[in-house]
């Protein structure tokens, strides 16, 4: 199942930030996210997984994404509490504050393709522009409830299923092994 391919990109992009910059648990563990260089470091691997020609982030950028994060977290978790008005609220708000607009781009030898964000925008906002618009086009279609938050206990990272039957209620196979685990280790004693 795929938007496709550049919403692929920055919806995993808004998974990346929301799960590497906000606190909670994770994988049954309490995370906090990292800070100064660590969180500019952090920032640049989300956007490289996401990017191959993500430029480098400096601590100021990172701290902004940081905020960013925690907005696009609450879109997740109201999508998961079955609240999609809110989600639409949430990214609506985004999408009026970073003066998002689409426009085709042609770079580096591919095809042209569509970008989001305002013209002269930073890089943080650029970014912010992108995952609000990819997460804009998830939530207006029918497939809004692909966005969730980790059911496993102690985590609360967040994930887009993309399987073909929806069914995913994990954010990774880490997390749906301790849940197989315990539920075998239960139903033994």
């Amino acid at each position: 199942m795929n938007f496709n391919s550049h919403t692929d990109g920055v919806v995993a992009v808004a998974v990346g930030l929301v799960n590497a910059l906000t606190e909670g648990e994770a994988r049954g563990r309490s995370y906090e996210p990292p800070t100064g260089k660590a969180r500019a470091a952090a920032v640049a691997d989300v956007l490289a997984a996401g990017d191959r020609r993500a430029p480098a982030v400096t601590e100021a950028e990172a701290d902004a994404l940081a905020e960013v994060a925690g907005r696009l977290r609450g879109v997740f978790e109201a999508v998961t509490r079955g609240d999609v008005d809110t989600a639409a609220l949430t990214v609506n708000r985004l999408l009026a504050e970073t003066d998002a607009r689409p426009h085709l781009d042609r770079h580096d030898g591919e095809p042209w393709h569509l970008h989001f964000h305002a013209a002269g925008g930073t890089l943080a906002g650029n970014y912010a522009a992108s995952c609000a618009t990819g997460l804009a086009v998830v939530l207006g279609g029918e497939l809004h409830d692909r966005l969730g938050v980790c059911t496993a206990p102690h985590c609360d990272r967040v994930y887009v299923d993309t399987s073909r039957n929806g069914t995913r209620r994990f954010c990774s196979t880490a997390c749906q092994n301790r849940v197989k685990t315990a539920a075998f280790r239960a139903r033994g004693a």
